[in-house]
């Protein structure tokens, strides 16, 4: 990337002020008096000519020579207003010709208001006049207020210049810093690098560990030692996963039915149940007749001292060998919240730890000292050395079966704004010592992985944030990281569309080009977790090129980030997942993870009946008297279905849905019909 788009992308994002994790201020109620400033056309123009500004020669006896027109502006008390007309609503740079005289060879932070949006800037001391950018800022078609604000002022300013951004072609990479990846991690980094900066690949996390538990009527009858539900139907027992409970009563965690699906007991209820880990994956289907090219899991019920078994790789495994999906992973490792509870011989092997998942935390409240583990030697040491060996099980039963991994550990590290990454605005007890402690920590982790256990299916993904020019020490190096991501959480806060209610639907613009700065534009850029997924209007005006979005799972009760109101609006998501520029789980090429060629297949997956059940008009798993109603509603023209949808109301094989469908559909459910479809 050259220089000047460089320090354009880059310099707005000194954001010390915020409270909230966007690095953008919240909306000011000031009012800039649009009505009385004449709106100014692209250009150059004079300070201290705009409304607010006094015309200056010197700043207290300091002689400035150099200025142009009648003088220069000196920021004190009072904003300086100006506004602005463009013809095209988009994203536009402005530069301004500066001196920065106080506090000598310390930068000073300067406001610039865009529409009633706070931006800081930290200006660097400078004694002579010098062209800088305060980045760049998408206007809206028409007049836009601006000001100049002395929130921390005093700078002296000659000339404002606002004119069409030019961004750089985003390029990435398609390699991968393991030279040892497996030909699918290989294969998948090529194929991302092929899309990246033309699409954005959708994505959604499911919930892990227990949620969305769903209750069954399955009870283990002891006498018989057999599970069995109301019906009397019979389930097969997990015969290595016998327990007792409290009262010494045998039973097992486990049992399965026909097709292998697992069934856990519950404690409380002495019923089985299960977790409906699809849920936030069907809602999307249901809605777009899409299922996201992207899930997202997470390795946190793999632990030392409370692991449990929810299944996550055998669903990482399914997603990919059987669905053709790309699989991400988060990891939230925990501590012991208190180091008294773990204890380790002289050889390094666990004498004591605690199975209480209360007294574990992946947050700071915590006395893990996270620099002892790369201390041999220390109890920290070897309880991290247990936690990766506990994950590299996993990862390698992936890697046995040809799954690779965008790999996204220690996540969110920055946190909220510290100060010189010393770590003190960390949430996680990864990155509570600092960057520095935490870039040793993920070297280790890597290392560890690669070298120590022979793991190469791993894309490795970084989370940064982007509060000042101090976030991209958060970064690792281009040799340790594949990926870099930011976390969007923003639902009230940082509008940029005119939208003032409402889902916040921003594309994040000036994040994106800050974390393509951070890394020289050498590494994708993605969204790996998010609220509200960014509108495709949004993205396409803000020229903001997130590699994918992966939006995070409902909560049982709330908030509820896919399906709630608060923060989706059902119909961006539709438009988003129906368009060209959003690639989806049925668009990605079949070879995607084969590809021996130097540029990866754009053919996509062949559809089967297997992605689609014959009657299911509404896709809602089943056959019933609401698909009847769905398929008779788009008949009349009163509700769009899908195209996989329309194949699924086709049950007489005449090439499209019609009223006989309906029919047809009728008799099967009532039982007349054996068998869909039925060719007529």
């Amino acid at each position: 990337m050259n220089k000047s788009i460089k320090k354009a992308v880059s310099a707005v994002l000194a954001l010390t002020m915020c409270a909230v994790g966007t690095g953008i201020l919240p909306v000011i109620a000031e009012d800039t008096a649009s009505k009385t400033i004449e709106a100014l056309p692209l250009g150059t123009y004079e300070v201290e000519t705009f409304e607010g500004a006094d015309v200056w020669t010197s700043i207290y006896q300091t002689q400035l020579p150099g200025y142009s027109g009648e003088g220069f502006a000196y920021l004190t008390a009072s904003p300086i207003y100006f506004n602005v007309e463009v013809e095209e609503e988009g994203m536009y740079e402005i530069k301004v010709r500066a001196v920065q005289i106080l506090g000598e060879g310390e930068p000073r932070m300067q406001t610039l208001s865009v529409n009633g949006i706070d931006y800081s800037y930290n200006m660097p001391y400078m004694t002579e006049w010098t062209e800088v950018s305060f980045g760049v800022f998408r206007l809206k078609a028409g007049v836009n207020e601006l000001a100049l604000k002395p929130i921390y002022g005093y700078a002296a300013y000659d000339t404002i210049t606002i004119e069409k951004a030019v961004l750089p072609e985003v390029t990435g990479t398609g390699e991968t810093c393991d030279p040892k990846a497996t030909p699918e991690a290989k294969s998948l980094l090529k194929y991302l690098n092929s899309v990246y900066g033309e699409h954005i690949l959708s994505g959604q996390q499911e919930i892990y560990g227990g949620g969305h538990s769903v209750q069954t009527s399955i009870r283990y009858d002891a006498s018989s030692d057999t599970c069995v539900d109301g019906d009397g139907k019979t389930y097969e027992i997990d015969k290595d996963s016998y327990d007792t409970d409290e009262q010494g009563n045998k039973f097992p965690w486990h049992c399965m039915d026909e097709t292998g699906f697992v069934y856990t007991y519950s404690t409380q209820n002495h019923n089985y149940t299960y977790n409906d880990y699809d849920e936030e994956c069907r809602y999307l289907y249901e809605l777009t007749g899409h299922y996201p090219a992207i899930r997202g899991f997470d390795f946190n019920c793999h632990n030392p001292g409370f692991a449990w078994e929810d299944g996550v790789t055998e669903r990482m495994i399914d997603w990919t060998k059987n669905k053709n999906g790309i699989c991400t992973a988060s990891w939230h490792v925990t501590v012991p919240t208190s180091m008294d509870d773990f204890e380790v011989d002289e050889d390094g092997n666990i004498t004591k730890i605690s199975n209480d998942w209360q007294k574990f935390t992946y947050g700071v409240s915590t006395d893990f000292v996270t620099a002892n583990c790369m201390v041999e030697g220390t109890k920290e040491y070897y309880f991290f050395q247990e936690a990766m060996r506990l994950l590299a099980e996993q990862l390698q039963i992936l890697q046995d079966a040809g799954v690779p991994v965008l790999f996204r550990p220690l996540h969110e590290a920055e946190g909220n704004p510290g100060v010189n990454a010393d770590g003190s605005g960390a949430w996680f007890w990864w990155s509570k010592e600092g960057a520095k402690v935490y870039n040793e920590l993920w070297k280790l982790l890597y290392t560890t992985l690669t070298e120590k256990y022979n793991l190469h299916n791993i894309i490795w993904e970084q989370n940064l944030y982007a509060w000042s020019q101090e976030s991209a020490l958060w970064y690792t190096g281009d040799e340790w990281v594949d990926i870099v991501g930011f976390d969007k959480y923003n639902t009230q806060y940082n509008r940029h569309d005119g939208n003032t209610t409402g889902p916040n639907e921003d594309a994040e613009s000036k994040i994106f080009w800050s974390l393509v700065d951070y890394v020289d534009n050498k590494k994708m850029v993605s969204m790996p977790e998010n609220d509200s997924i960014p509108s495709l209007e949004n993205m396409q005006i803000e020229q903001a090129k997130w590699l994918y979005f992966c939006t995070w799972y409902d909560e049982t009760s709330s908030p509820k980030f896919i399906s709630g109101a608060e923060y989706q609006n059902p119909e961006t998501v539709k438009t988003l997942f129906q368009s060209d520029y959003c690639i989806t789980l049925d668009e990605l090429p079949a070879d995607l993870f084969s590809a021996s060629s130097e540029e990866p297949s754009t053919e996509k997956t062949t559809e089967t009946e297997s992605d689609f059940k014959y009657g299911d008009v509404d896709a809602s798993g089943t056959v019933d008297i609401l698909d009847v109603i769905t398929l008779n509603k788009n008949l009349l023209g009163k509700e769009d279905i899908s195209e996989t949808q329309q194949k699924a109301a086709d049950v007489n094989l005449s090439g499209k849905p019609d009223s006989a469908d309906g029919l047809i559909i009728m008799k099967y459910i009532v039982g007349l019909v054996t068998e869909l479809p039925v060719k007529e």
